[in-house]
C-alpha cells in the first residue's frame, strides 16, 4: 500500500544548507521508489487557519519503503542537512486501498 511523507518546511534558517540538501535529496528519493507529489507551489486554506510554508509530499510504494529511505545511510546525512538549515514538521502516511478496508471489515 501506498505511503506518503508530508513536510511541513515553515522557514528556512540557512539557504546555503537548504540548497546543498535540494541539490542531492533527489535522487535519494527516487532510489528507494519515492516520487514527488508535491514541491511547494500555492497553498489554498479551506477550513481552518493552517498554512504550510513550503509543502513537500513524497509517495512511496509502501510505509516499510518510506522509513528505508528515510533511515537510510543515503539519506541521513542529508535529513541532518535539512533539519540544521529549516524549521518544519514531518509526517508519514499511509494510503488508502478500499479493497484492503473492505477485508477488514
Amino acid at each position: 500500500m501506498a505511503a506518503y511523507c508530508f513536510f511541513d518546511v515553515r522557514k528556512i534558517t540557512d539557504k546555503d544548507k537548504a540548497a546543498a540538501y535540494r541539490s542531492r535529496v533527489f535522487a535519494t528519493v527516487e532510489r528507494y521508489g519515492g516520487r514527488y507529489l508535491v514541491l511547494g507551489g500555492s497553498c489554498d486554506a479551506v477550513e481552518g487557519s493552517w498554512q504550510p510554508g513550503i509543502a513537500v509530499i513524497i509517495e512511496f510504494p509502501s510505509l516499510a519503503q518510506a522509513h528505508r529511505w528515510y533511515d537510510s545511510d543515503d539519506y541521513n546525512p542529508l535529513k541532518a542537512l535539512r533539519l540544521a538549515a529549516t524549521e518544519g514538521s514531518a509526517v508519514f502516511l499511509e494510503g488508502y486501498e478500499p479493497e484492503a478496508q473492505a477485508n477488514h471489515a
